[in-house]
């Protein structure tokens, strides 16, 4: 008798074992543009139900802390799916310096690769790093992988390089559009909704307060006595209805494709956004912004309602986590008596080629200046036989004369620096490296904002929710250790 009842309890203690550690049928994982810890506390209280109410109730909730400078852009993204630095994954910015042409391109530019019902022509292959899709394509070879998403750069880096497909949005013909890069190309589900034209009539909304102007925490002194109103068409990537969209085709691609109907785990990765039209901060300052949270609350409870009833509520999680996009926005900084200045990196690259033909003649010595590296012309400089070396010293030491910079080294030893390691990609660097004082933020053509270092330290929320019983980590993480919460 004894033996028997031992024999039970191993059993279903193996049995519990088991279930707690069974990989979720479906990982969803969402990345929001803008979402803060801080607006997140703000609004908590006014959510009666909803996801994000469920989260904050549910969910393992920490924030994340950013191991390399971050510009606004999906460099961070990239970490966040690779769980490695810029230095490593390559995504140091949005765009990237091309010496053979001195011009500006995009990080995720790929002539050979064509687009499908866009011009764009991208592909994941400047990525170097193995992602979250990745990962979870060599464990599970048959699973099926998807993301959508708002644009492109981030939706294909959430995709990954061994997604089955993803799409994103193309606001002027109001579809969604994909690039050949993946084998299915274009989702069947996306197609069927171009072909209803779901986004245009999305597009066609008009989007008003959701409740009275009165009712919200942070409305404008024009908000007061006008409220709000926006035609969809105009301003779709930073209104409610992006969201919508992108989860509504989301679960057209779950039902269509069974996601989470065997035992292969699979992976849905999604990209949301928090900013409204008029923000300048990721912070919460009008009716409008607090609107979308108010939206995007309601769309991810859809979200989790659905995914309860078609695969069950114990076989899947969701994964939140912000992104850093405008960080502060400068009359905040101003307010508190840190006003914002800028650097214009052109005029920093013109100055530079002036000082250089003063010292060596009337050549162009400098390719030009981009993000907080200055190019110079080495065709030149090993034609005329002169010692590369002595010209990045040279053209350092003119950098620290600059009103705002801080430091200014070599390229090579730039990436050695401790401040610079993480975030610079040896493929991408200058050969002089600058940064600004805080308080300083680059720009280019003296009118067009550079995407900039947005923070000195910016963190953002992150949420975990599973359907199981599961351990969690301890405390605050840093960025690369998300991508491993998945495992």
């Amino acid at each position: 008798m004894r033996k028997t009842y031992l024999y039970y309890t191993t059993l279903i203690f193996s049995l519990i074992a088991s279930m707690a550690t069974a990989a979720p049928r479906l990982t969803v994982v969402a990345i929001v543009d803008g979402l803060t810890t801080e607006n997140l506390t703000l609004l908590r209280p006014y959510w009666q139900q909803g996801g994000l109410r469920t989260l904050s109730e549910e969910a393992f909730q920490t924030t994340i802390s950013y191991p390399h400078l971050v510009y606004g852009g999906n460099e961070t993204t990239a970490t966040l799916v690779t769980g490695t630095t810029p230095s490593l994954h390559g995504y140091t910015m949005d765009s990237y310096f091309l010496r053979r042409d001195r011009s500006r391109h995009a990080m995720l530019e790929d002539e050979t690769t064509l687009g499908i019902g866009t011009t764009l022509q991208l592909s994941p292959r400047a990525l170097l790093s193995q992602t979250i899709t990745d990962r979870m394509r060599l464990r599970y070879p048959n699973a099926k992988i998807y993301a959508v998403g708002i644009h492109p750069e981030t939706t294909i880096l959430l995709a990954g390089h061994a997604a089955n497909a993803c799409c994103w949005m193309d606001f002027q013909n109001q579809q969604w559009v994909a690039t050949a890069a993946y084998s299915e190309g274009l989702p069947t589900a996306a197609f069927l909704q171009n072909e209803d034209g779901t986004v245009a009539q999305m597009a066609a909304h008009t989007w008003t307060p959701r409740m009275d102007i009165p009712t919200y925490t942070c409305p404008t002194a024009l908000e007061r006595k006008k409220g709000f109103s926006y035609a969809v068409a105009d301003v779709l990537p930073h209104s409610p209805e992006a969201n919508t969209l992108v989860i509504e085709l989301a679960l057209d691609i779950q039902q269509s494709e069974k996601l989470g109907a065997d035992a292969v785990p699979d992976l849905l990765m999604l990209q949301l956004n928090t900013l409204s039209p008029a923000a300048t901060s990721d912070r919460i300052a009008s009716a409008e912004h607090e609107d979308i949270y108010i939206r995007l609350n309601q769309d991810l409870g859809f979200l989790m309602e659905q995914l309860d009833r078609r695969i069950g509520h114990n076989n899947y999680q969701i994964l939140v986590v912000g992104r850093p996009i405008s960080g502060t926005d400068a009359q905040a900084l101003s307010d508190i008596h840190m006003p914002v200045q800028t650097f214009s990196v052109d005029r920093a690259a013109a100055l530079t080629g002036t000082y250089l033909m003063a010292l060596y003649g009337h050549e162009r010595w400098v390719d030009g200046g981009f993000g907080q590296c200055i190019y110079l012309n080495r065709t030149l400089i090993e034609q005329k036989r002169l010692n590369l070396e002595t010209i990045q010293r040279q053209v350092a030491n003119f950098l620290m004369e600059f009103e705002g910079v801080q430091i200014a080294m070599p390229g090579y030893e730039a990436m050695q620096h401790p401040l610079l390691n993480t975030t610079l990609c040896k493929r991408h660097t200058g050969d002089v490296v600058f940064m600004l004082q805080p308080g300083w933020q680059l720009i280019y053509n003296e009118q067009n904002k550079l995407d900039f270092v947005i923070d000195d330290n910016p963190t953002s929320p992150l949420l975990l929710w599973s359907g199981t019983l599961r351990p969690m980590p301890q405390g605050t993480l840093d960025a690369t250790d998300v991508a491993e919460l998945i495992f």
